[in-house]
């Protein structure tokens, strides 16, 4: 009888010692799904956080850039369609090309109709101002070109990221994106294109792409990659403006 409960008693201990090993495991099991779980979620807030952040400076840069367009076309002297469709295609234009060449079609401005209205009502907004235009400063104007500039160098940029483009494709689609509008202004104005004339223009905006394909190489949150490429682009642009920065030009 001793033996036979000295017997159940080690089988009661071995039971009790073998829940707790599955009880340990199950609890290890427990925490590593856990950290996993907060690791998934930690990079969803980052994607969610950066997809929010492009969209308001791929917009900003839109109304900036519509408002610049405009501004233009008031001052060349068009009607008020005119100035319409000038500022419309400054906005836009420079975003359209990125998306056809990525073959992201129908490009992002037409597949929703928030980027079109906000270019229509910067354009229209300046109309309405027109009369007033004269009296801002031009150091005024040229920071809100230098901010859109900045803008939509990175999101070009970024978005040609997102499709797995090379270093090369990065940094030359940003610049499309940042300038691909003013040539068209340009261009419906009859002048020569800002950015062919020896401007630090186009150099700036391939500066701040370059400067966000190198920090997602680094493995840079892509938040902070396209704030780091805007502050670049921005500041030479601002430099080259205060300054008289310009690239060798045969005249």
């Amino acid at each position: 009888m001793g033996d036979g409960g000295a017997g159940v008693g080690r089988g009661a201990a071995g039971s009790t010692g073998g829940r707790g090993d599955a009880s340990t495991g199950g609890a290890g099991s427990g925490v590593g799904e856990s950290a996993s779980e907060i690791s998934a979620k930690n990079s969803s807030r980052a994607s969610t956080a950066a997809r929010r952040l492009y969209s308001v400076a791929d917009h900003a840069a839109t109304a900036l850039f519509a408002i610049e367009g405009a501004t233009a076309g008031v001052l060349a002297g068009l009607d008020v369609l005119g100035v319409l469709v000038v500022g419309f295609c400054t906005a836009l234009a420079g975003g359209i090309l990125r998306d056809v060449l990525l073959g992201d079609v129908p490009p992002a401005a037409f597949r929703s109709p928030s980027r079109i209205v906000v270019a229509l009502a910067g354009a229209a907004v300046t109309c309405l101002l027109a009369g007033q235009l004269s009296e801002i400063p031009v150091a005024l104007l040229s920071v809100f070109d230098a901010a859109g500039l900045g803008l939509f160098a990175v999101t070009g940029a970024q978005k040609a990221l997102e499709h797995r483009s090379n270093g090369l494709v990065v940094v030359i689609l940003g610049t499309m994106t940042a300038v691909g509008g003013g040539v068209v202004r340009d261009v419906l104005l009859n002048r020569v294109p800002l950015v062919l004339s020896g401007d630090f223009y186009a150099t700036a905006a391939a500066a701040g792409a370059l400067v966000v394909y190198l920090a997602t190489r680094l493995r840079i949150a892509p938040v902070w990659a396209m704030t780091l490429g805007f502050a670049v682009c921005f500041v030479l642009r601002l430099f080259a403006i205060t300054d008289g920065w310009q690239l060798p030009s045969f005249r």
